[in-house]
């Protein structure tokens, strides 16, 4: 896809934005993951050329999409290691918030996460195991963790807490609440994780703390032992 001029100067713009907060508030998977695959402020990058840094790191790729993805052509995306990356561009005068994902959110957000095996791997885990899923108390559990985790996830690294989901990296807003005094930040937990609800169009009341990836990656397994036992996952007795 080609850009014009303005569309170069919206991304260099959210860029320099982000970046300056980011430096000191996002988890150095992030920041790494962005440096290896190049993704900087020149620009909007090229899938191609990133996808010619991510591929041999992970195995990842991002596929270029026009618009929504359903649900399950999504995680199955993700099962084959494949991310669907919306191409188009917000406008100069929404740079503080657009309803659906965009390049920027997509690429700068998402893809740094990527070329981390441990990121990759729990997600690639998750897409084989959202794929599966039929049930629709399933479907939203799955909904949860997503949610918490890829697009509004923390975690601590070095004693401090640092943003890694998408959502807090491409929002100045949402990264700047997920650390201030109005967000209640809780321990990873995922029977807690799966029995909190969200609201997409607002900021987050709550949020949940890693201290790692390999928990991500856990959490995955044990829901696919779960669901293969064919017991499936239940939240807590009297919960919801």
């Amino acid at each position: 896809m080609r850009y014009t001029l303005e569309q170069h100067a919206v991304w260099r713009t959210l860029y320099r934005r982000r970046m300056e907060s980011l430096r000191t508030t996002a988890s150095r998977v992030f920041l790494d993951g962005a440096a290896r695959i190049g993704i900087g402020e020149r620009g909007i990058p090229d899938l191609a050329e990133v996808n010619a840094r991510l591929l041999p790191l992970t195995g990842w790729s991002a596929v270029p999409v026009a618009g929504f993805v359903p649900a399950a052509e999504f995680f199955a995306s993700l099962a084959r290691k494949r991310f669907p990356t919306t191409v188009t561009i917000r406008q100069g005068d929404q740079l503080d918030y657009v309803p659906e994902p965009d390049i920027f959110h997509d690429v700068f957000g998402h893809v740094p996460l990527h070329a981390d095996p441990r990121f990759a791997g729990f997600l690639e885990r998750f897409g084989t195991t959202a794929a599966a899923a039929t049930d629709a108390d399933e479907v939203t559990r799955l909904a949860r963790l997503f949610w918490f985790t890829v697009e509004f996830g923390l975690v601590r690294e070095d004693g401090e807490v640092r943003l890694y989901g998408s959502g807090l990296i491409s929002s100045q807003a949402d990264g700047t609440h997920a650390l201030g005094p109005a967000c209640e930040r809780r321990p990873f937990d995922l029977d807690a994780v799966l029995e909190q609800p969200f609201v997409i169009d607002r900021l987050q009341d709550v949020l949940f703390v890693i201290d790692s990836f390999e928990q991500l990656f856990d959490a995955v397994g044990r829901l696919r032992r779960d669901h293969c036992s064919g017991c499936g996952y239940h939240p807590s007795p009297g919960v919801t």
